[in-house]
């Protein structure tokens, strides 16, 4: 099993150890990337990807580095509605 495949089975699992790092490879392997919105966006962060239509709105989480339950929840119900997993 792959390092794509792992990250997938462990953000499957509802994990509170899920961080933002992992969650910027994962999309990674989904041709997005990080967008800040500009100067004012604070701790606001865009994922868009020319391949995909949805754009993946999410607050990076500070100080903690783990993603909250329903980021990881909402993060689940976006890319399996883009039938990305």
């Amino acid at each position: 099993m792959g390092r794509k495949e792992k990250l997938i089975a462990k953000l499957k699992s509802n994990p509170k150890t899920f961080t933002f790092d992992d969650l910027e490879t994962l999309l990674g392997y989904f041709s997005y990337y990080i967008n800040n919105k500009g100067k004012t966006s604070g701790s606001r962060v865009i994922f868009t990807s020319e391949e995909h239509k949805t754009k993946i709105l999410l607050h990076k989480p500070h100080p903690r580095k783990e993603l909250l339950d329903y980021q990881i929840k909402q993060l689940i119900e976006q890319l399996e509605k883009e039938n990305l997993i």
